[in-house]
């Protein structure tokens, strides 16, 4: 693992700098913090992410993060969505994660562009039956009139999919969105955070402390 050597700096006593070692990679370096996270909080993966319109109207929501694909964060939704719909129009987004114990969290910015089909079958193939006849049954965003609309779409599919495996739907799948700025961030006392801001420049990282 390439790490970098900072002694002789007072960050050297605790957060990022524990042992005056840093990541140089900002992929590894969230694997690394997801893993710890995932061993010990069964709510790791719940992720806000960020779009916005062509006009720059943001909005933002929760979703589940699904992985690193050649090193790029994986998320899955329904193309119809409206998250989708940003995403055609604007393919940029931001995705924060946040875990309280210990006090940490991971900011990335960078484009996103639709997962390959077969990593999204493959995904498909993993998911609970009840969840794959969700996402089949609702047409995430759009209105309906009530409640017992999505019941009467759910009874329907489970009829014509009873002792059938169900396929992947052509308007579901998964996005990656690839990183070009990752932050992180970890508490400490009176406030004065660990904040290190990595930036994409070429195939490699610049790192920069910034304030908290």
């Amino acid at each position: 693992m390439t790490q970098a050597r900072v002694s002789g700096s007072p960050a050297c006593r605790g957060g990022f700098y524990r042992r005056c070692r840093v990541d140089d990679d900002p992929i590894r370096k969230f694997d690394r913090w997801y893993r710890e996270e995932a061993a010990r909080n069964s709510l790791s993966d719940i992720v806000a992410l960020a779009t916005s319109t062509r006009e720059g109207a943001p909005s933002v929501r929760i979703v589940l993060f699904k992985g690193l694909s050649a090193g790029a964060f994986v998320f899955f939704t329904n193309y119809r969505s409206r998250k989708a719909a940003d995403l055609a129009a604007n393919p940029q987004a931001a995705l924060a994660f946040y875990w309280p114990v210990p006090p940490r969290q991971v900011r990335v910015e960078g484009s996103v562009e639709i997962l390959p089909p077969p990593e999204s079958d493959a995904y498909w193939a993993t998911r609970p039956r009840e969840s794959q006849l969700g996402a089949l049954a609702s047409d995430q965003s759009s209105p309906i009139p009530n409640r017992s609309v999505l019941d009467q779409r759910l009874r329907e599919l489970e009829e014509t999919f009873r002792g059938r495996e169900i396929p992947r739907p052509a308007h579901w799948g998964g996005y990656r969105l690839l990183a070009r700025r990752v932050e992180f961030w970890e508490g400490r006392a009176g406030r004065l955070h660990d904040r290190v801001l990595f930036e994409r420049v070429g195939e490699g990282w610049t790192r920069t402390l910034i304030a908290p």
